[in-house]
């Protein structure tokens, strides 16, 4: 019998408890993906979640988000609730398409289910909306492009994986193929979600994926990516709008947020975005995209 915090987080992922399949986990994936924003509301407000996955999972189940540490911690372990057989792994997003290093910012995952491996991930934020055969291939969803390739290592580096994305801004994921714990996230943890240097203090990002595309808030730009359509931008211009668009557009339950909160995580959002009209020169969608996705 699955516990009841399976229950609450299938629940919010509007997806029946079943024995595993391969069915199943693609449902499961799209069903995170289109459910569970990709999102940084904590620690830009400067109280960064730890990222047990038990402690992830009931954040989820309550309608918030995460990034990768967290979304693919909690959606580990429900997988692993669910009998599916889970390896987590050591991963980093790359800008260099000819990245061969692993970062160690980024948790992978692997599933094994009715004899085959499936590289699955809810954490990318613009990731492939349902899992990838874990093998050297090229693989075409709709209109979005991916690929799987053996790891190049550098030297004394272990072996492992590289996931490309060609249509993102960042293009490369490499994972070890080594098994890790969570233990081996907690460094890195740290420092993404309270070093000054870190995108996701600097910047407020959310998104969101379902089968024909993304949705991206970063600062105040709204962008709905689509490649059949192309690629529309929005700026939201006051604390309703914006906080509309985030229980909207993106699902997130607000009803953790005080309101000291909302006008806190707007006052920092809207003082980022003017102080950014005064230095750049790029459109907003396009400088927004530098804010990391790992």
């Amino acid at each position: 019998m699955i516990s009841d915090l399976c229950v609450d987080y299938l629940r919010r992922l509007g997806v029946e408890p079943a024995a595993p399949s391969v069915e199943g986990l693609f449902a499961l994936q799209r069903a995170h993906l289109e459910r569970v924003p990709y999102e940084n509301i904590d620690i830009q407000l400067g109280r960064p979640p730890g990222i047990d996955p038990e402690l992830s999972a009931r954040r989820l189940a309550a309608g918030r988000g995460g990034y990768c540490f967290h979304l693919n911690g909690a959606f580990s372990a429900l997988l692993e609730a669910l009998g599916y057989d889970v390896t987590r792994h050591v991963g980093g997003v790359c800008k260099e398409p000819d990245a061969r290093g692993v970062n160690g910012d980024h948790l992978a995952l692997v599933v094994r289910v009715d004899g085959a491996a499936f590289f699955v991930d809810a954490g990318l934020g613009d990731g492939p909306h349902e899992p990838l055969p874990l093998r050297e291939d090229t693989f075409e969803r709709g209109y979005f492009r991916y690929a799987l390739e053996r790891l190049v290592p550098l030297d004394g580096e272990p072996p492992g994986w590289t996931y490309r994305n060609p249509g993102g801004p960042f293009p490369v994921m490499n994972f070890r193929s080594a098994p890790a714990t969570m233990a081996d996230f907690a460094s890195e943890h740290l420092r993404l979600s309270t070093s000054q240097d870190s995108g996701f203090v600097r910047t407020f990002a959310m998104l969101r994926r379902d089968a024909h595309g993304i949705d991206a808030l970063r600062g105040r730009v709204l962008s709905r990516i689509d490649p059949l359509k192309g690629t529309t931008d929005r700026e939201l211009h006051t604390p309703e709008e914006f906080f509309g668009v985030l229980a909207g557009v993106f699902g997130r339950s607000l009803d953790d947020l005080t309101a000291r909160d909302r006008a806190a995580l707007w006052e920092r959002v809207d003082r980022a975005h003017e102080t950014w009209r005064e230095t750049r020169d790029e459109p907003p969608a396009r400088a927004a995209q530098e804010t990391p996705v790992g």
